[in-house]
């Protein structure tokens, strides 16, 4: 929206006109195509596509996304409900929620920088202590990340951002060495923030899974693996994350040596030891 401010009196007549729609009309442009936005303010499709390469994208998609990236960070919940109405029969709405998480997952596939990808694995397979850390939703996917990896390897701790005490635990742990997985989600809750510069003070690397570009804390990431949010959930839309930690998690059992099969042996024997798990062949 900043961007819109700042580059209206360098438009074209027809420029200006998009720039004040989408400004005056925000929560509605994110949901429309290029046909529907152009028919609002009286120009061609191909109008609308150069009026998002003038601003600087690559095209109305990336618009649409920082866009929606921007809503998505300040709307309350009520602003959210509000903007589920009128989205058709019970059957509709479904299907469309399953489609939108299908197209996050498509776009993680297609735009996942897998560099970055495994220079991440690298760090957490080299890491003496790694610490897994999630605030309000991004929580239950740090947990699924640090129970995961807890089966994996010693040496990973799960600590709860909104705790203070987590701060404290970074602050005590020397940083050299160590890595700090922060999963952070929209609305980017400020005590993550707090936790991030804690582990950069301390010399932690920092690596970062969240849902945006945008996302405050990439600005203290060492390394960063981000599953854009397309559509503006709610309550969130974990999903996406989930699944970027299973990949990790994949990669890490693959590209592991004897000690991760020796680490998952020992743990069975204690499931077996203490009768962890429902057996079938035990009446």
């Amino acid at each position: 929206m900043e961007i819109l401010a700042e580059v209206r009196d360098n438009l074209t007549p027809k420029g200006k006109v998009l720039a004040d729609y989408i400004r005056g009309n925000p929560r509605k442009v994110v949901f429309m195509t290029t046909r529907e936005l152009g028919a609002a303010c009286g120009v061609s499709e191909s109008t609308v596509v150069r009026f998002a390469e003038q601003l600087g994208f690559s095209g109305y998609g990336a618009l649409i996304q920082a866009l929606r990236d921007h809503m998505d960070a300040g709307l309350t919940l009520m602003d959210r409900i509000e903007l589920m109405e009128g989205q058709g029969a019970d059957g509709e709405r479904v299907a469309r929620i399953i489609l939108e998480e299908i197209e996050i997952l498509k776009g993680l596939l297609e735009n996942l920088d897998m560099k970055a990808f495994r220079r991440v694995v690298q760090q957490v397979q080299s890491a003496r202590t790694i610490y897994v850390v999630g605030a309000r939703l991004s929580y239950t996917v740090a947990y699924y990340l640090a129970w995961s990896l807890i089966k994996i390897r010693c040496g990973v701790e799960l600590l709860k951002g909104s705790d203070t005490t987590s701060i404290d635990r970074l602050s005590l742990s020397g940083g050299e060495g160590d890595v700090v997985i922060l999963v952070a989600t929209s609305r980017y809750p400020n005590e993550l923030v707090r936790v991030a510069k804690a582990a950069r003070r301390v010399g932690h690397r920092v690596v970062v899974l969240t849902d945006s570009f945008r996302s405050p804390l990439l600005g203290f990431s060492d390394e960063h693996l981000v599953a854009p949010a397309r559509h503006i959930p709610v309550f969130g839309s974990p999903g996406p994350l989930v699944c970027l930690a299973r990949c990790l998690l994949h990669e890490l059992l693959r590209s592991g040596d004897g000690s991760v099969r020796a680490h998952l042996e020992r743990l069975e024997a204690v499931y077996r030891e203490n009768d962890i798990f429902f057996n079938p062949d035990v009446g």
